[in-house]
């Protein structure tokens, strides 16, 4: 019987949030034939129970890596590549965090677009973004082709990291997430692709990522600000528009995120 390769990997770094887990588990439809999970634990002190996972999910094929001390996203993420690259037997691989949730046809309709347009490398879509303390979301939305995407980058990352796939072999090309853009990693990493290759966005609501402000010291904000500035310094390809970005960053860092939050509400809010 000839071995199916599978269509993706979902890659989900978990750190202290087996509830978010299965929850974003539960939101994952696709045959499950042709997928797989892998979830790097990052040296959590709350135990993953892979037995629950089982049960709730039995067809699910999934694999745990635990580090044995908390090391951080990067470390996480490429941890996880590092694995993946390692194998031959599938095709894209796909990211989502934990407590953030699927559309029931995100994979599908990803699939077939990578699938009808080979080209694409990396494909994002838009996604919202909610925050369940306040009961209020935002959609984000982005250029979708691949000229306009790259004019974007410099003022924003056009790929929200949960709602991502990449073909494999990017990894050939560009490596893993890079470790010297603290709190950026993933902006740069999308630059790094882009620089090679072709990326595109579906223009749907796919994904709900959980937004919280309290998690987010205004230190890390204020380090992503200045390693958001280092990627468009080193990865960004027109002047002009490396200088509208720079311009908005500096403006940003001068104000409070939970500020900053609120304009995107306002402007974006999905229950206006």
């Amino acid at each position: 019987m000839a071995v199916v390769n599978k269509h993706f990997i979902l890659l989900i770094p978990c750190y202290n949030n087996f509830k978010g887990l299965l929850a974003s588990l539960k939101s994952v439809h696709y045959p499950f034939n042709l997928f797989e999970v892998l979830i790097i634990d990052d040296g959590s002190f709350e135990i993953i129970n892979e037995k629950i996972i089982h049960e709730l999910y039995p067809l699910l094929l999934f694999k745990i890596i635990r580090l044995p001390v908390n090391s951080g996203i990067v470390t996480a993420l490429n941890t996880g590549l590092s694995v993946l690259h390692a194998r031959n037997d599938y095709t894209y691989i796909a990211r989502l965090d934990c407590g953030d949730i699927c559309q029931p046809d995100r994979f599908t309709k990803q699939i077939s677009f990578l699938k009808k347009n080979p080209n694409i490398a990396l494909l994002g879509s838009w996604c919202s973004f909610s925050n369940p303390t306040i009961g209020k979301s935002y959609l984000y939305k982005t250029k979708i082709n691949h000229h306009k995407i790259i004019n974007e980058m410099h003022i924003k990352c056009s790929f929200i990291h949960p709602t991502v796939m990449f073909k494999k072999e990017v990894m050939d090309k560009v490596g893993y997430y890079p470790t010297n853009f603290p709190h950026a990693e993933d902006y740069a990493f999308f630059w790094d692709i882009l620089n090679y290759f072709e990326g595109a966005i579906i223009p749907e609501n796919l994904v709900t990522v959980e937004m919280s402000t309290g998690n987010i010291s205004s230190k890390n904000f204020k380090e992503q600000i200045k390693s958001k500035k280092a990627v468009i310094n080193a990865k960004g390809s027109s002047f002009w528009y490396k200088l509208i970005g720079l311009s908005i960053l500096n403006i940003k860092s001068i104000m409070p995120l939970k500020f900053i939050e609120k304009l995107k509400l306002y402007f974006n809010a999905l229950d206006k």
